[in-house]
């Protein structure tokens, strides 16, 4: 595992879900290199996706920028060492859900 303690930027995930996100990628750094961005975001994904339902998206490097419509409750950006990460759910997918499953509803901020 990266030495170092993970540190949040923004969020607004659940206290749980958001330790979720932060094992999960100290988890990830334990199977991949620093180096292996994509097999630490499809790993942090999968399990996400497991867990929580469809829809996660996980991007993963050392440095950029976003702009990303989520779910709300379902978004964390957080920096592990050098490596950024950010864990969302799209809402488009969520959109879809609700369409499929009517018990569901979406929550519009």
């Amino acid at each position: 595992m990266l030495e170092g303690k993970a540190v949040i930027g923004e969020t607004d995930m659940l206290q749980t879900m958001q330790q979720d996100a932060l094992d999960l990628a100290a988890k990830a750094l334990d199977f991949f290199d620093v180096t292996e961005a994509t097999g630490i975001a499809r790993f942090i994904k999968k399990e996400f996706d497991r867990t929580y339902g469809p829809g996660w998206q996980c991007i993963v490097l050392t440095d950029f920028g976003s702009f990303v419509t989520q779910y709300t409750g379902c978004f964390i950006y957080f920096c592990i060492g050098s490596l950024a990460i950010l864990l969302f759910r799209g809402s488009a997918v969520l959109e879809a859900e609700v369409h499929k499953f009517p018990a569901l509803k979406t929550v519009k901020a």
